[in-house]
């Protein structure tokens, strides 16, 4: 597949594209998803609304321009937008032995800690090893904000992974002090 040919095919609607575009693009962006929402079943939500907004509205994308970068973009802003309709808490995963891309509790309660921006830095950067010049294609903001944002949210996932914060200890172990 080159990548041009399936961005110029794209942005004219051939359905083909589309389905080239699934095929190359739908893990990585159900594994994306997953870690911002916390939740494998609304990360396929995620995945198929984020395909058919690109698809609906293909002719706002330029060729020349990344469509990995705009898929991403669009399934940030759609996994952003379920949480605000939801008010997403986390929910029970999917067993470990069916879904290899599980988050344990205690990541997840860490997690959760997080807002979605910084889930989705801290996925793109750790898991995907993006540079911080293709998130800022990604996230529409400049390379070195979006690193000083990365900090903060390694600096606070790594305080929850820690149990260092007070929110972090559960209710009971706060009133026994003493």
């Amino acid at each position: 597949m080159n990548a041009q040919s399936l961005e110029a095919r794209f942005a004219d609607g051939c359905e083909q594209a589309l389905n080239e575009a699934v095929a190359l693009y739908g893990q990585p962006l159900l594994r994306y998803c997953h870690h911002i929402l916390c939740d494998y079943h609304d990360a396929q939500d995620a995945v198929q609304t984020t395909f058919i907004k690109a698809y609906d509205n293909h002719k706002r994308f330029q060729p020349g321009t990344s469509l990995s970068a705009w898929l991403y973009r669009i399934a940030y802003t759609t996994c952003v937008d379920m949480l605000r309709r939801r008010r997403l808490q986390l929910m029970s995963p999917p067993p470990a032995a069916v879904d290899p891309d599980y988050i344990g509790e205690d990541v997840r309660r860490a997690l959760n800690t997080l807002t979605p921006e910084q889930r989705a830095l801290v996925y793109s950067r750790v898991i995907e090893q993006r540079s911080f010049d293709a998130l800022a294609v990604i996230y529409g903001k400049p390379a070195a904000t979006l690193r000083k944002r990365y900090e903060r949210a390694r600096k606070k996932l790594a305080q929850a992974l820690a149990g260092t914060p007070a929110e972090r200890r559960k209710p009971d172990e706060q009133s026994h002090t003493g």
